[in-house]
């Protein structure tokens, strides 16, 4: 998994400055990223706070673990199906 430029407080501080009312051009010279990815940032963590941006990274990586798990387990019936359908 790809390990982001800004932490999740760096995050949060940035999009409460432009709540606050700084221009977001202004926003983006200062922090050195494009304005593309603020407004991304705006839609995916718009009115979060810190422990929610986590929790929701959390479940995230949960979700990828599980359909991780989901893929081999029926990679693994599908191995035996064939296996034991050779054998007939």
């Amino acid at each position: 998994m790809k390990n982001g430029r800004y932490s999740d407080a760096q995050i949060m501080a940035v999009l409460k400055q432009a709540e606050g009312g700084v221009p977001v051009s202004e926003l983006c010279r200062e922090h050195g990223m494009s304005s593309a990815s603020f407004y991304k940032w705006r839609a995916k963590f718009g009115g979060m706070d810190a422990s929610l941006m986590s929790e929701m990274k959390d479940m995230a990586e949960e979700n990828r673990r599980l359909k991780r798990m989901y893929a081999e387990m029926s990679m693994q019936n599908d191995l035996l199906k064939e296996a034991l359908g050779k054998k007939r």
